[in-house]
């Protein structure tokens, strides 16, 4: 169960709230008591604190959601994932793991890049992985004063994560991290499309 919500924290929720509509999402569930946001929308139109790219290890663009954000927020967070891969990730983004860059032209603070596993059948560590990615971003998020982060889905796409088996992941991951930390106040599921967040919710 999360925390009770403060009064200081109830104030930044308002704030997130105000954030959420200014970023034309379609709000589809509240959970968590209002700190887990499932809505349905464009992730690189999301007005808040950070957003999460869905990246490969070598964190120099792809396609989907991480080629998404690196058209919108345009050649400086390129540049800044170049400067990781020339210095601390010389051999790339390990799966599970997460770190942030400036966000480019993007209406938020931080991209925080993860790297979500390649599903090969959920026997070689994948539900471990991908809850990692939660857990490592949002480590991030609360290291670094991000109140309000918006998540794609992990590794559903290319990578070929079964919906309905990454939605408790997901959840649990995000669950059991709010519930021992007040930053985050706010996180939001963006999905592309409204079938995706009935499998999300579906699956709870």
């Amino acid at each position: 169960m999360a925390k009770p919500v403060d009064s200081d924290m109830a104030s930044r929720m308002a704030s997130g709230m105000a954030s959420r509509m200014a970023s034309g999402l379609k709000i589809r569930a509240t959970l968590l008591e209002g700190r887990l946001i499932v809505a349905v929308g464009d992730i690189t139109r999301f007005s808040g604190d950070a957003i999460v790219n869905a990246a490969n290890s070598g964190l120099l663009g792809g396609g989907g959601v991480d080629g998404a954000i690196h058209r919108a927020g345009g050649p400086a967070i390129l540049a800044d994932c170049r400067t990781l891969r020339a210095t601390t990730l010389k051999d790339g983004l390990p799966p599970g793991h997460a770190v942030a860059t400036g966000a480019g032209h993007l209406s938020v603070k931080r991209v925080i890049h993860t790297v979500g596993p390649v599903w090969h059948g959920g026997s070689h560590g994948e539900p471990e992985l991908l809850a990692s990615c939660y857990t490592s971003s949002l480590a991030i998020a609360a290291s670094e004063g991000l109140d309000t982060v918006a998540f794609p889905a992990i590794s559903t796409g290319v990578y070929g994560y079964p919906r309905e088996k990454a939605a408790p992941v997901a959840f649990s991951a995000i669950r059991d991290f709010l519930s021992d930390h007040p930053t985050p106040s706010t996180v939001y599921l963006v999905f592309f499309s409204d079938a995706d967040a009935d499998v999300f919710l579906a699956a709870l």
